[in-house]
């Protein structure tokens, strides 16, 4: 069964891929409408419009950069290559450990990167600067951090050794819990505690989208929870309702949602969160005045 799995991945035309992530995003957009967190006041078609075409921005980084994934997932493959192969182990136990790296090191690690380095920071922000968070909110990511995230892809695939019908096993889960995770719906308190404690949820990962440090540089996982637990960036809020989504230093509708100006953010002139993320008082004095 597994290996059936694996080999329909490894043909699965582009065509299907994309039926399947359509088909979320339109899921949880309907199921927004029936359970939703928030009652968000905003025009939903024309928000989700302008983080579509950061979706279309990503599929051409990708699909100039599938190459790299398919070289490196080839490579491994042929030369039995990474540490999935140091020791033999059954397909099941190399899919579920190939998805699990390739989480810890193309997704959580470089998320946590994108958060302590400026320079990443300033591409990553345009993701955070959504101040109504829903399931078009996954797709919201600026050209160059899709090229940063792509990389991570590829060097997890060489430190694991994944062949390339896991990778599009990862990337497909990856990509639905994206959506699930940013997608506005209550879920059960309970139940979604439960969970975190190894999956990626709703509640956990909203908690990330609140607008102001600490709770801005907690919960990067995307998949696994268990990364945030085990490295010690885990955060839970008690009344969800509490959140408020955004980023301190772009909560202007003029800056937060024009696509040129979010394309530009990055080569714009560094804005220090009032928390002194990177930055000085001087730097949190001029930001105050500019959010005024």
């Amino acid at each position: 069964m597994i290996e059936s799995l694996i080999q329909f991945f490894e043909t699965i035309p582009p065509a299907y891929r994309t039926g399947i992530l359509v088909t979320g995003l339109l899921g949880f957009w309907i199921l927004e409408g029936a359970v939703p967190m928030f009652s968000f006041k905003y025009e939903k078609v024309k928000h989700a419009l302008l983080n579509i075409f950061f979706t279309l921005t990503t599929m051409v980084v990708n699909l100039g950069l599938a190459f790299l994934i398919v070289k490196a997932a080839d490579f491994t493959t042929a030369n039995q290559f990474g540490l999935l192969y140091l020791v033999d182990l059954p397909i099941w136990a190399h899919l579920i450990l190939a998805v699990m790296l390739l989480d810890l090191v193309g997704a959580w690690l470089i998320h946590w990167i994108e958060h302590k380095i400026k320079f990443l920071w300033k591409f990553h922000l345009i993701h955070h600067s959504d101040t109504h968070v829903d399931v078009t909110t996954a797709l919201r990511h600026h050209p160059g951090e899709s090229i940063f995230r792509a990389s991570f892809t590829t060097l997890g695939i060489i430190i694991a050794g994944v062949p390339i019908g896991m990778v599009f096993v990862y990337q497909t889960l990856s990509a639905i819990f994206a959506q699930l995770t940013h997608a506005n719906v209550q879920t059960p308190k309970k139940i979604d505690r439960l969970l975190s404690y190894v999956f990626v949820t709703p509640a956990m990962h909203k908690v990330h989208h609140h607008y102001v440090q600490p709770l801005t540089d907690t919960n990067y996982g995307n998949i696994f929870a268990i990364w945030d637990r085990i490295f010690g960036t885990f955060a839970e809020v008690e009344d969800s309702q509490s959140i408020k989504y955004g980023i301190d230093t772009h909560m202007k509708e003029s800056e937060h949602s024009s696509i040129m100006n979010l394309l530009a953010i990055p080569f714009q002139k560094y804005r220090p969160p009032t928390t002194s993320k990177f930055g000085s008082e001087e730097g949190q004095a001029e930001e105050a005045e500019n959010t005024k």
